[in-house]
């Protein structure tokens, strides 16, 4: 998926600047009960929307009529009905709570899987779209009702879901982590928005300013936590690169692209990517094992790129030592369910 947002070209209304200022204020206010504000040095430092150009700066070359074509830019993309920008950061903490607090318990005596969804891009619905059907296979096709934590970045969600950013991630692990058993049960973590060539993965509600993420970020950030066994799924361009630093005993590693090429099928035209379409929607209705479904799915994107002339993406993975075994441990005790059918969620 080429990133049709790089986090340098796109402009921010001036008025941001009190913005963030006050952001800076106000997230020391904000406790999850976890150290996400002073550990793990942060990949980009702020969203497309923080990251103002030499147009909106005073002193600059900017005319007012150029100013003003940025503001019309910013408030169109604001939906009218939702929550005002900062209302929608300052509700954040009381809605992890509240996402957290509607986890179902595990069931005890078996292993359980407890997955978070992660849809970063609020420009682009096919995000949104991919993560909540984790949710719906998790519910219906796993057997597994109030085990998903979803967050996500879209204008149609805002005072629904909690925001796909690094604290909420934080927070989601730290409250799933309470909710499940770290050393007996799995956890899938899928994340999917626009990747970048240098591995970043893009962050974005404009205009609240989010920290993006990279791998070193990613892997800081899994590595403080108690998971012992782990599948992480990265729906991205480039997401290859995320591999080396994911990799580990008891870690399942799933990425749509290698490290240098390109995945396909988002854009605001698109309902699922491909990966998504592959893995999510035809290989885990096809067999509930992970990796089984993983081949099936990079068999079938090979023919799509094929198809449509496109470089192949060649989907990676990396099984780490123990988490197969886990996996089929999981499945012979999960109430497996019919097939789910992918419906966009809007």
């Amino acid at each position: 998926m080429p990133s049709q947002l790089d986090p340098r070209r796109r402009t921010a209304i001036y008025a941001l600047t009190a913005f963030a200022a006050g952001v800076l204020v106000t997230v020391g206010l904000f406790h999850y009960g976890h150290a996400s504000l002073t550990t793990a040095p942060r990949a980009a430092t702020a969203s497309p929307a923080s990251a103002l150009s030499t147009a909106a700066l005073p002193g600059s070359a900017a005319t007012a009529e150029d100013q003003g074509a940025v503001d019309a830019d910013m408030a169109d993309a604001w939906p009218d009905d939702a929550p005002t920008p900062e209302q929608v950061f300052t509700a954040q903490p009381e809605a992890m709570r509240r996402a957290v607090g509607a986890l179902a318990p595990r069931t005890p005596g078996k292993t359980n899987v407890y997955a978070i969804a992660f849809g970063a891009d609020g420009t682009e619905d096919v995000f949104r779209n991919e993560a909540e059907y984790v949710d719906a296979l998790m519910t219906t096709r796993f057997g597994s009702p109030g085990h998903t934590l979803v967050l996500e970045n879209n204008p149609a969600t805002l005072s629904k879901r909690p925001l796909a950013s690094w604290t909420n991630l934080e927070a989601a692990l730290d409250g799933v982590a309470r909710v499940m058993d770290p050393s007996q049960d799995v956890l899938l973590l899928y994340l999917a928005t626009h990747g970048g060539n240098d591995h970043s993965l893009l962050v974005d509600m404009d205009p609240i300013p989010l920290d993006q993420l990279d791998p070193d970020g990613l892997a800081d950030i899994l590595a403080r936590r108690p998971f012992r066994w782990k599948v992480v799924v990265v729906n991205a361009c480039y997401s290859g690169g995320y591999i080396p630093k994911l990799r580990g005993e008891g870690t399942l590693v799933l990425t749509s692209a290698r490290t240098d090429r390109t995945s396909f099928g988002c854009g605001v035209d698109s309902d699922i990517t491909y990966f998504g379409r592959a893995w999510l929607a035809e290989g885990l209705n096809a067999t509930p094992d992970f990796i089984e479904a993983f081949g099936k799915a990079r068999v079938e994107i090979d023919g799509w790129e094929k198809r449509d002339s496109l470089e192949p993406s060649e989907p990676q993975i990396d099984i780490g030592a123990g988490i197969e075994n886990k996996l089929e441990a999981w499945r012979k005790g999960a109430s497996i369910g019919p097939a789910v059918p992918f419906k966009a969620a809007n």
